[in-house]
């Protein structure tokens, strides 16, 4: 492998212990921004003044019930001031730099049920902003920031766009009064969803906490996984060995723990199969630390032994993850590293003659996302899919698999990707393949039957981009293990 990336290295970023000094991840990110809007302004001739801010989440109740799930901070709030409970405002003048939280008020019933209210100044210490006011006073504190600072006329920026992976917009923040302010809606947004597409120092450190613990738990879901387990069962071990580990209490996502042909099922989550004796495990689960995500797949034979077929797929997977990893680096287009590890598992499977013809003429009919229809990687950082793939002037691909792709820009320095390709025999493609009298003849559908009921492989790393080349944040073990000997089908090193 390429010297370039450093595969499954030790993280020699010193991790911020929880508490106060996490305040100072966010602290790092507020910088960024204001230097980053401060440039943006500078560029457009227009004053360096104005008002940042953010509205930060609410609880909300499941449906009509008063059942409040566990609260989780808005994202774009959670970076700038990873304020973990939820009813706050926040706001950064951009000419000063100064930062302001604003707390909602309670009233003294609060106090029964929700222990005793923290004070103005907890928030202050334990968040590293410049002051703290109340909610209620959010409009008066304003003005007089404006008026303090000489900024004229109040101006805010405020937080409205939309997110290309899901569709949705973020909602910019209101209060009372804010009628008497002049507003900006489409200044922010993009800048600060750049400022989270590359991680400072301190957020990778962050990132690479959140892998080692999911490392370690997937490792301990190889050592317990048995035939005769639910699927629920490997879930539950996951999630209880990350959450010994560093505050780690949630995960980034749903968990995936698919076992037999649940395996080509892209978005499983149901986890509720038995483990069957012999069949294919595809673990995909990340836990996260401090909101910061990590994002990782194994896959493996439940009983700890490879059958022929099954080592083909599983090899054909691990070639395209190794290749794809040793060729990544700054200015590299993230659809090549896609179509790469399309080309490196297609002449895996013509290999055994599960396919034939001109590799070539297969990737131009777009064969390659017959077995990986999904995109091979995103962004990660405080959201699993972190923002940015596809900043204003980028079009999303229209072919089969590249329109799955949730970026296709070049990689940066700082950028954190996921790297995920995959083999997947899912009926519903597979009979659009032979329906297809072009498609269909590649196919070796003798032996394509033989795989039908296999399910799925996909084995997925988290990868930072370095300024030569790229570093594996993911310690989970890949190759198989050969000897024969042992708990598990991959070995340890």
């Amino acid at each position: 492998m390429a010297q370039a990336c450093k595969m499954n290295e030790s993280s020699s970023l010193s991790l911020a212990p929880p508490g106060e000094s996490m305040a100072e991840v966010h602290a790092g990110n507020r910088e960024r921004l204001v230097a980053a809007l401060r440039a943006h302004l500078s560029a457009a001739g227009r004053p360096l003044r104005g008002i940042v801010l953010l509205k930060g989440g609410e609880e909300q109740t499941r449906y009509c019930t008063d059942h409040v799930p566990l609260f989780r901070q808005e994202s774009y709030f959670a970076y700038l001031f990873g304020v973990r409970e939820p009813g706050f405002y926040g706001a950064v003048d951009i000419g000063s730099g100064q930062s302001i939280l604003f707390a909602p008020r309670f009233s003294p019933d609060d106090a029964i049920w929700n222990g005793k209210p923290k004070k103005l100044p907890y928030f202050k210490d334990m968040y590293k902003v410049d002051s703290v006011f109340y909610v209620d006073e959010l409009a008066q504190v304003l003005r007089c920031e404006c008026s303090e600072h000489g900024h004229g006329e109040p101006l805010l920026f405020l937080l409205y766009g939309q997110n290309t992976d899901s569709g949705n917009y973020s909602r910019p923040a209101s209060f009372e009064g804010m009628d008497k302010f002049d507003t900006d809606l489409s200044t922010l947004h993009p800048i600060l969803t750049e400022c989270r597409v590359t991680k400072s120092d301190m957020e990778l450190a962050l990132i690479q906490h959140a892998n080692d613990v999911s490392s370690e738990a997937h490792v301990e879901v190889m050592r317990k996984i048995k035939p005769g387990m639910t699927e629920n069962q490997l879930e539950s071990t996951f999630r209880c060995h990350a959450s010994m580990h560093e505050g780690c209490r949630r995960c980034s996502y749903t968990c995936v723990c698919a076992t037999g042909q649940n395996s080509s099922i892209l978005h499983y989550g149901q986890n509720d199969g038995t483990v069957n004796d012999g069949d294919m495990a595809l673990m995909d689960m990340g836990a996260e630390y401090n909101f910061y995500a990590s994002d990782i797949t194994c896959s493996y034979p439940t009983n700890g032994k490879f059958t022929r077929n099954q080592a083909v797929v599983y090899n054909a997977v691990l070639k395209a993850h190794n290749d794809v990893i040793s060729h990544m680096r700054p200015g590299v287009k993230w659809i090549d590293m896609h179509k790469l590890a399309e080309r490196r598992i297609l002449e895996s499977l013509k290999e055994e003659d599960i396919i034939r013809g001109d590799i070539g003429d297969m990737m131009d009919r777009r064969l390659g996302a017959v077995f990986m229809p999904h995109g091979l990687g995103h962004l990660l950082g405080i959201d699993a899919h972190d923002p940015g793939g596809y900043p204003e002037g980028l079009e999303r691909p229209e072919e089969p698999g590249l329109r799955s792709l949730r970026t296709t820009r070049e990689l940066k320095q700082g950028m954190v990707i996921t790297v995920e390709p995959g083999c997947d025999f899912i009926d519903a493609l597979l009979g659009q393949a032979r329906d297809d009298p072009i498609c269909s003849s590649f196919f070796n559908w003798e032996k394509i039957e033989m795989y039908r009921s296999f399910g799925g492989v996909r084995i997925e790393s988290n990868v930072y981009v370095t300024a030569q080349g790229c570093k594996n944040l993911t310690n989970c073990p890949r190759e198989r293990n050969r000897s024969g000997n042992g708990w598990c089908a991959l070995a340890f090193t």
